[in-house]
């Protein structure tokens, strides 16, 4: 548990490396309200998981896989169901690998084409922050989320830590180098390794398996959705001057979904450029998913 668990922080190290927070500072309401919505598999499943059997720690562990990052997915079902990290964290990866293939056809589902053609009309330039704005954000954000949920500490410390290099690479390019490139996929590599050493048939042929399949499912499906309709509330809300498509970029597997977003609207529209929009989103539902395991690993063990 203590390996896997290192494991996970510094997988979510070397992702914190990969997020300009910039983005999200530029567009802070749009970001959030979409990363907010695109949690909506998260909170659903939850009560779903607990109608098929399973408890609320065990539900908690695999509604997490909605919120589409893995690290928070091998963090929760650590802390919350250890009996059943290995085959949630193996289902929760097995799909993650497949939102590149699966979304683009539930975007072309609920975004009629015209709404996918929309081009944004921005009325002033997006800000550009300096580093030491973006580091300051990181260290505030990242101190009031571990007072908050100290149980889940190591995940929001593991995270802004990894923003924080991102911002002083210039004087830290080693490390960032490092951080982003060796230990990421280092540690991936690790964390492949160990469940596939821990991954026995046993525990593959558990009746258990197939409710999780299911959860997982619906999981990444009702946050997809969730983040399409923040998409359309935003559109209403900037009275048509807004591309419902980003929506689907707040489901936070970065920088998967951003990039899915703009293929789509490119498609469309080529004069249409929305990756600065999908990305804001994006890295709001890292942080977003990051909150909610925090949530779950402080509440859920006191009910």
């Amino acid at each position: 548990s203590f390996s896997n668990g290192l494991i996970a922080c510094f997988v979510f190290m070397g992702i914190g490396t990969l997020l300009d927070v910039g983005y999200l500072l530029q567009r802070p309401f749009a970001s959030i309200l979409l990363a907010l919505c695109a949690e909506l598999g998260t909170f659903l499943t939850l009560p779903i998981a607990s109608a098929m059997g399973l408890t609320l720690k065990e539900g908690a562990s695999v509604a997490m896989v909605g919120g589409a990052d893995g690290p928070m997915v091998l963090f929760t079902s650590l802390v919350l169901a250890k009996h059943l990290f290995v085959p949630i964290t193996v289902v929760a990866y097995l799909y993650l690998g497949l939102t590149y293939g699966g979304y683009p056809y539930l975007v072309k589902l609920l975004v009629p084409k015209r709404f996918r053609a929309i081009k944004i009309e921005e009325k002033k330039v997006p800000k550009n922050y300096a580093p030491k704005v973006k580091l300051a954000f990181a260290v505030i954000l990242c101190a009031v989320l571990c007072f908050l949920f100290p149980v889940a500490s190591p995940l929001f410390l593991s995270l802004f830590i990894g923003v924080a290099v991102r911002e002083c690479k210039e004087s830290m390019k080693h490390v960032y180098e490092f951080m982003s490139g060796p230990l990421l996929y280092g540690s991936t590599f690790m964390l492949g390794l160990l469940l596939g050493v821990l991954c026995d048939a046993h525990l593959l042929m558990s009746p258990v398996i197939l409710k999780l399949l299911i959860l997982s499912v619906v999981a990444l499906l009702l946050s997809g959705i969730g983040g399409i309709i923040g998409g359309y509330i935003m559109y209403f809300l900037k009275k048509g001057n807004y591309n419902p498509v980003i929506g689907i970029a707040a489901v936070s597997c970065v920088p998967t979904t951003a990039k899915v977003a703009q293929k789509l609207v490119s498609k469309d529209n080529p004069d249409s450029f929305v990756l600065g929009h999908a990305l804001g989103a994006n890295i709001s539902g890292v942080i977003t998913s990051a909150i909610i395991a925090g949530i779950y690993t402080t509440i859920i063990p006191l009910l």
